[in-house]
């Protein structure tokens, strides 16, 4: 037999001799642990498949690097689709048109000029400051403005750069107050800064002026009155007296209409249908109610008034809120009976607690009712001023 050729025999192991060479396994059949197809982005651990390190073929570049698999499970992140072995290539991503700008960025820019024009129409004067040599600014500077307003000059540049940064109220109160921001300019400032603004309610005016006094007598024979959300009467047409301010109201002594309804006796009440009309006034003036907590005119009327009424103190426990709304009423008249109207509650610039409350015919009966009152009331006005005349004549009447 021919020895050349013939076999080796293995060598047993632990022996000098090594045995043949293992067989190289390719990446993609090495043996590893075996992984889901969808994994959570929370998983952290890591992947101990091995790496394929074979040397680089000639020719074939990168061969002998690790794949992206590979990769990624050395540094413990996900693999790319793209490294993937056999994945195809992403399609390429179209750029795409730029959004629209939101709200938030086009009030920026706006509250950003506002700021502007402000600071540069307070003077250093105003807030008694001296002008400083070689100022070229007309107003205050912005180092300024966060001084008096206490606030950083980093913030308040921010702020007047339009910068999105937040913003409290009590900042805004301040850099209103430096600026001199009067109430409408400082409720432009919160909605610039998408800050809810709050009406200072204690500030609010409730002096009705000739204006108002003259459009609610233009309403005649039209009931009109001017409430505030207490239901304090603050203005009133003489429709409205002939209906509402009766002796037997008037003896009550409060100008509040929600007072004097449930103070006064059943039967000298002006509304016919009380039970289902007063709880939706303190629904109403508890609605109100919730923008005045604390406040001592409110909190003063509210403990009164349910120390005057049990009635009133049952409703008003309920807790029971219902914005104000128009309404069809009747009322009770002892010369013309009753009169079936509907109210219509309006808003007044510059009075946000205030509102008018006109009161219009809801059919033909009312109507010659409402015509009645108003003939009454002349021919009262026109005896009343021939009384008054009747001394005259008296002491001009010679002696006989």
């Amino acid at each position: 037999m021919d020895t050349k050729h013939r076999a080796r025999p293995r060598t047993a192991p632990g022996s000098a001799h090594p045995g043949p060479a293992p067989r190289r396994v390719p990446p993609s059949r090495a043996p590893g642990p075996t992984t889901p197809a969808t994994e959570p982005e929370s998983t952290t651990q890591e992947n101990t498949a091995p790496q394929n390190t074979a040397p680089e073929p000639p020719g074939v570049r990168g061969a002998g690097r690790p794949t992206g698999a590979a990769r990624g499970s050395a540094t413990g992140r996900t693999p790319r689709t793209a490294d993937a072995p056999g994945a195809p290539a992403p399609a390429p991503v179209s750029p795409k048109a730029p959004a629209s700008p939101t709200a938030a960025a086009r009030r920026r820019p706006e509250l950003a000029a506002f700021l502007r024009g402000r600071r540069a129409r307070v003077t250093p004067a105003d807030v008694g400051m001296p002008p400083g040599p070689r100022r070229r600014t007309p107003g205050l500077r912005r180092e300024e403005v966060a001084q008096l307003s206490g606030v950083g000059v980093t913030w308040y540049t921010w702020l007047e750069q339009g910068r999105p940064i937040n913003a409290s109220a009590q900042v805004l109160d301040a850099v209103a107050r430096t600026l001199r921001l009067d109430r409408a300019e400082r409720e432009h400032l919160y909605h610039l800064a998408e800050v809810p603004y709050a009406v200072r309610h204690e500030a609010a005016a409730e002096a009705v002026g000739a204006e108002i006094q003259g459009l609610i007598d233009a309403l005649d024979p039209h009931p009109a009155v001017v409430y505030n959300t207490r239901y304090d009467i603050l203005a009133t047409n003489p429709a409205y007296r002939d209906l509402f301010l009766v002796p037997e109201t008037e003896a009550i002594g409060v100008p509040n209409v929600l007072w004097t309804l449930f103070v006064v006796p059943r039967s000298d009440c002006p509304l016919v249908f009380r039970d289902s009309e007063l709880p939706v006034m303190v629904a109403t003036l508890r609605g109100a109610y919730g923008r005045h907590v604390g406040e001592p005119a409110w909190e003063e009327f509210v403990r009164g008034l349910s120390l005057a009424s049990q009635e009133f103190a049952d409703l008003w426990a309920s807790g029971n809120v219902i914005p104000p709304g128009p309404r069809v009423k009747t009322f009770r008249h002892t010369a013309v009976g009753e009169l079936r109207m509907t109210s219509v509650s309006l808003s007044i610039n510059g009075m946000p607690e205030c509102r008018i409350v006109a009161y219009t015919p809801d059919d033909e009966e009312t109507r010659q009712g409402v015509a009645r009152l108003r003939e009454l009331r002349r021919a009262e006005a026109d005896q009343e001023e021939a009384t008054s005349r009747e001394p005259e004549k008296t002491a001009k009447s010679p002696a006989p």
